[in-house]
């Protein structure tokens, strides 16, 4: 190789430094219908990209993808091993495995339940907190239980923001509840205005 064409790459920026934000949402009981309404206040050039982690039963294929992407003008697909985390698109984590991110691709992990669920979203928003720092969003919706608690404490930590769902238009409000009396949630947000907020904090 050429000191040129060495010189060359260098300078071309890695995809966590083209990737402006990155917004990771966290959803259980209530979540698919909450997900639904969510994805589809976003436009088709979202400049940033989604990661959604659904609490669910494992030892089966997940429809979420499908099942978001028929109300979504932005791409919805599975979160696979090494796949580039792009803007304008919504990932989904598949059940029975932890999803992480490293060097702007994702990583999939078989590991040990967290907080008795796996995906777990605080993995994936600490993973998304060390990666990205102050360019991430987290987002806690619907659901039982308090994951996302201690994932939104890294992401403040790492200087991003957080957004959790309000008690009135959450199904199940314990897992957003858990995150705001933890305070370590920026917003608290009805439903209908969370994709706003987003939009906002990603322009």
């Amino acid at each position: 190789m050429s000191s040129l064409e060495r010189e060359a790459i260098s300078v071309v920026p890695c995809a966590t430094e083209q990737l402006r934000k990155i917004v990771v949402i966290a959803a259980s009981v209530g979540g698919v219908d909450a997900l639904m309404k969510l994805i589809r206040d976003f436009p088709a050039n979202l400049s940033a990209a989604l990661v959604i982690v659904q609490h669910m039963s494992e030892g089966k294929p997940s429809l979420l993808p499908e099942i978001l992407e028929r109300n979504s003008r932005i791409q919805v697909q599975r979160a696979r091993e090494n796949l580039l985390i792009r803007a304008g698109t919504a990932f989904v984590a598949e059940p029975g495995k932890h999803l992480k991110v490293r060097n702007g691709r994702f990583c999939l992990d078989s590991g040990d339940k967290v907080r008795h669920v796996r995906p777990a979203a605080d993995v994936l928003f600490t993973s998304a907190a060390a990666e990205f720092g102050d360019r991430v969003i987290g987002v806690v919706l619907t659901g039982s239980g308090s994951d996302g608690t201690a994932g939104c404490r890294s992401i403040k930590k790492a200087g991003g923001q957080t957004i959790a769902q309000d008690q009135e238009s959450a199904t199940f409000f314990q897992m957003p509840e858990s995150a705001i009396k933890a305070q370590v949630i920026d917003y608290v947000l009805p439903l209908t205005k969370i994709a706003d907020k987003i939009i906002e904090l990603t322009n």
